[in-house]
């Protein structure tokens, strides 16, 4: 099981991103819970992002909002990190 890592920037992404939507806020912890568990789950749509984002990864959390991120050695554990980078729409993201 891979431990998740929220980066500041992700936090106020979240944040904002929920602000106004309860409904949102519920599927994209229920998203972050699975991605702990399997974060290549065919669920989450999990795949390598090239060009600018080129080495980070990125997963759906519903129709219009994606979630980047990285996956990084975590020494204290022995297994690897999901480091959180941004969450948002598509465009925002991207």
């Amino acid at each position: 099981m891979r431990s998740l890592v929220l980066t500041p920037k992700f936090k106020r992404a979240f944040r904002k991103f929920v602000k106004h939507n309860a409904d949102l806020q519920q599927r994209i912890e229920e998203t972050l819970q699975q991605m702990e568990i399997d974060v290549f789950a065919p669920s989450l749509g999990t795949h390598k992002l090239s060009g600018k984002l080129d080495g980070l990864q990125s997963c759906a959390c519903g129709y219009d909002c994606r979630i980047i991120f990285s996956l990084e050695p975590d020494p204290d554990s022995n297994s690897e990190a999901i480091v959180l980078l941004d969450i948002g729409t598509h465009d925002e993201v991207y």
